[in-house]
């Protein structure tokens, strides 16, 4: 018995860990979750890398009378995290176009397309753009000679397009395609140019340095914890692993229409618009009717088009909304302000039903459309463009002669 009592003695003896396996332990499962951790960063780092130059370093930022412009001929190569290295070249003029304002040869129509990062053709070679596209398509379709002249811009607002419709009028063009996204609803009230917050890593490096401290001082063990959550985040944020994680979640219809939804950037999605996009809107439609009754006083059609952005794409592909969204929303409002004010709307939102997903044709981070993208909208364009023999492009071919025989 005595034997037997000492075996269990000593087996409980031998089952109690050393002091300092207690503290290595969890060091090495700190240092594990830390290789992981590492390892993922990098992978992300290799797969999403960004370049340290930048398009802003090609563009004047600063000019009230223009708004955002591009330096003339000047060229950045940019990459960002989801797409090869870009080259934005620019012209003479500071424009992302391989020609420049000449004077229009006889039978030729010519285009001037307005609009913003996506009408510019942010994230793909210039060749690569629905603007660059479109002509050829046209003039497939019509026959013609088309010629397009891109004056879009990184930032453009409404105020900015409205600045240099002069500029735009004096290239005769024969028609004007003003290319709306949300964003150029959202920045309306914008009479100036956008101002783009650089990264600041030392603001960020001095916050985590604060909630540190705030968390030595806290004297409970929640606060500490939620603290500790706090720069967990921040560290995340600043990280390519959470660009990795959101790529390959967003790449899924579902979660990704869920997670955006839940974000203030779904605002223009609702069927009932809140109060800050009715303002959004009353500030679009001063400036539509201003460059609408303009550009009808040089007698050129203006042609306003909206191209959804990925998420808006992702629902027109779904068979039932979400309960209080409706992505077709802003593309009636829109209709209604651009015919009232003189304008003609072209609706390119039912060809989106006619292909598959197509937000798979988007950069699902970025948003903006890729190659693939750029190649459905100019073909969307172009056939809504064409459509009928009262087609928008036949009418304005139509009134066009006209106009010149009077001038």
């Amino acid at each position: 018995m005595t034997q037997h009592a000492a075996g269990n003695d000593g087996a409980a003896t031998e089952a109690k860990l050393p002091r300092r396996d207690w503290m290595l332990l969890p060091l090495l499962g700190v240092l594990t979750i830390s290789l992981i951790a590492g390892s993922t960063e990098l992978i992300a780092r290799r797969i999403f890398s960004e370049s340290l130059s930048s398009l802003n370093n090609c563009l004047i930022m600063d000019d009230p009378a223009t708004g955002v412009r591009a330096i003339p001929n000047s060229t950045c190569l940019y990459k960002m995290p989801e797409s090869l290295p870009i080259e934005y070249r620019f012209n003479i003029s500071g424009y992302r176009a391989d020609t420049e304002y000449a004077t229009k040869a006889p039978e030729t129509y010519r285009i001037v397309m307005a609009g913003s990062s996506m009408t510019m053709g942010w994230g793909v070679q210039r060749e690569q753009s629905f603007a660059a596209l479109l002509p050829a398509e046209l003039s497939r379709l019509t026959g013609r000679k088309v010629e397009l002249y891109n004056n879009a811009m990184m930032y453009e607002v409404p105020h900015t397009v409205a600045l240099r419709l002069d500029e735009t009028l004096a290239a005769k063009p024969d028609m004007i395609l003003w290319i709306l996204t949300y964003w150029d609803i959202e920045y309306a009230e914008n009479a100036s140019p956008v101002r783009i917050k650089p990264l600041d890593s030392t603001a960020f490096m001095g916050r985590t340095r604060g909630r540190l401290k705030e968390v030595m001082d806290e004297k409970s063990l929640a606060g500490a914890i939620s603290h500790l959550t706090g720069i967990a985040h921040d560290l995340l944020d600043s990280t390519k692993t959470k660009y990795l994680l959101q790529h390959f979640l967003d790449e899924s219809q579902n979660q990704y229409i869920e997670s955006h939804l839940q974000g203030p950037e779904a605002e223009f999605l609702r069927a009932e618009p809140s109060a800050e996009w009715q303002r959004h809107l009353r500030s679009f439609d001063s400036y539509a009717a201003e460059i609408a009754a303009r550009a009808r006083a040089a007698g050129v059609p203006l042609v306003i088009t909206l191209v959804p952005w990925r998420v808006q794409a992702s629902m027109l592909s779904m068979d039932e909304f979400p309960k209080g969204y409706d992505p077709c929303k802003l593309e009636g409002t829109l209709r209604a302000i651009v015919t009232r004010d003189g304008g003609t709307y072209l609706d390119i939102l039912p060809d989106y039903l006619t292909v598959p997903n197509p937000e798979q044709h988007y950069f699902p981070v970025d948003g903006h459309p890729d190659a693939g993208g750029h190649a459905m909208i100019a073909g969307f364009l172009a056939r809504e463009l064409t459509r009928g023999t009262n087609s928008t492009f036949a009418l304005a071919a139509q009134q066009q002669p006209a106009l010149e025989k009077s001038k």
